[in-house]
């Protein structure tokens, strides 16, 4: 029932196609994840209006909240959340080892769960009793990450026992209409990425993940462990990268042959206000923003886009609205999406690497006020770009005059006015004791 299929390739480019139980999934493709069973502040429908085709849930949140019996009461993960396309589930491995206080044994691992106190055991075999309790289309095999940065023999010794914890997991899994995928580790040393994505292939899998990054190393220690590990991963397997990640990490890991990602950032940064376009990451509490009329991207066609402007979102924001949060993460889980699907596209045509020279070109040129309009008309353009030089001269005419160039709020001040909170001028008896 889940197989999948190598559609094309451009260079070490992948297009695929995996089928589930639940529908298929065009790859490569971005996973939203729903940690506790949720995306914060969205609806399924919200979800699905975005483009995604999957998303992701934890094994150890559940667990602990509110348990797989009451999941698997309530028909199974899709059921409980109301969600009929596919689901991946971690397997608890990341979120364990993450924590202050854990035991790892052969066995398992035993930590204390911080809102109760009490004490928690996981191990291959509950992991995968868990998941397929849970009853998603995909689950992973529980493994140990070892922090950033490790030592060979730290990262040598979780390497071992992942592949001990995967044999268990195999011997465990027993659900015919769920995908085990396996993980590699390795850290960041790369004849150890070798070695257990060689050892971690010979295994009896329908997927193979990359995990142990995205937890500090960077931009360019990630891709080398990409680089390290994909070229010993079977072609005919799909491959995931765990945690990842920034948009142009997406679009490096999918030239490397990656097919499958997931990421909180869409979400989590959308909560603090920051929102993604072609020319990179922005932060709409910033007070250029405040009398922008323009949408977050002039050519996206997500609900928020196609209602709302910039001025209107910095309000929410700077309110602390619940709607700003939600129309900020739709829109970041919209981009994402359409820049698998301008992916998959490239890589049908066979176009993928001037793709991906094009993206960096934009990406990396920033949120400059000269650009605000991205792709409008020409009198759009001129009309922004003309305010914006005026603004220049007049700051450029103050300096000259020996004044000092306005901060902050329209008046300066850190807070918006001369100096005073809440844009107040400070009161006469406040400026003589300055004085």
């Amino acid at each position: 029932m889940i197989s999948f299929d190598l559609l094309h390739k451009d260079g070490r480019a992948r297009r695929g196609r995996l089928t589930t139980p639940h529908g298929q999934i065009e790859t490569p493709i971005f996973m939203p994840v729903a940690t506790a069973g949720a995306i914060k502040g969205m609806t399924p429908k919200d979800l699905e209006n975005t483009g995604a085709q999957i998303c992701l849930a934890n094994t150890y949140h559940l667990h602990l909240r509110p348990g797989e019996e009451i999941v698997d009461y309530a028909g199974g993960l899709h059921d409980f959340m109301g969600w009929k396309k596919p689901i991946l589930t971690d397997s608890g491995g990341f979120q364990v080892f993450s924590l202050p206080k854990v035991s790892i044994e052969e066995d398992g691992v035993r930590f204390r769960w911080k809102r109760d106190g009490r004490e928690v055991f996981l191990s291959p075999e509950i992991s995968m009793e868990i998941q397929q309790k849970l009853g998603a289309d995909i689950a992973m095999a529980f493994d140990e990450c070892v922090a950033w940065p490790a030592t060979w023999d730290e990262a040598d010794k979780a390497v071992d026992r992942t592949l001990r914890w995967l044999d268990r997991c195999i011997e465990a899994h027993k659900r015919p209409d769920q995908a085990l995928f396996a993980i590699v580790q390795g850290s960041c040393f790369d004849d150890l990425r070798a070695r257990s994505a060689k050892a971690t292939a010979k295994r009896n899998t329908v997927g193979i993940a990359i995990g142990g990054v995205s937890v500090g190393e960077g931009h360019d220690l990630m891709m080398q462990a990409v680089d390290a590990a994909e070229p010993h991963l079977p072609d005919h397997k799909p491959r995931y990268l765990m945690g990842v990640g920034y948009p142009q990490d997406l679009v490096e890991a999918v030239a490397r042959g990656i097919d499958m990602f997931d990421c909180v950032l869409p979400t989590r940064l959308a909560r603090s206000g920051v929102f993604f376009n072609r020319r990179g990451s922005h932060r709409i509490t910033h007070r250029q923003y405040r009398k922008d009329r323009y949408p977050l991207d002039p050519q996206c066609q997500c609900y928020t886009c196609q209602n709302f402007s910039r001025l209107y979102l910095h309000h929410l924001v700077k309110s602390k609205e619940l709607l700003g949060t939600t129309l900020l993460a739709i829109h970041n889980l919209t981009f994402y999406q359409d820049l698998m699907t301008m992916m998959r596209q490239a890589i049908d045509e066979s176009r993928f690497e001037e793709f991906r020279l094009s993206f960096h070109a934009s990406y990396s040129q920033g949120d400059r006020r000269s650009q605000f309009e991205l792709e409008m008309d020409e009198d759009q353009t001129e009309t922004l770009r003309k305010t914006f030089d005026r603004q220049v001269e007049r700051q450029k005419k103050r300096a000259e005059g020996g004044k000092k160039p306005y901060r902050g709020g329209p008046r300066g001040g850190k807070n918006g006015g001369k100096g005073g909170p809440k844009g107040k001028r400070p009161s006469n008896t406040k400026r003589r004791r300055r004085q």
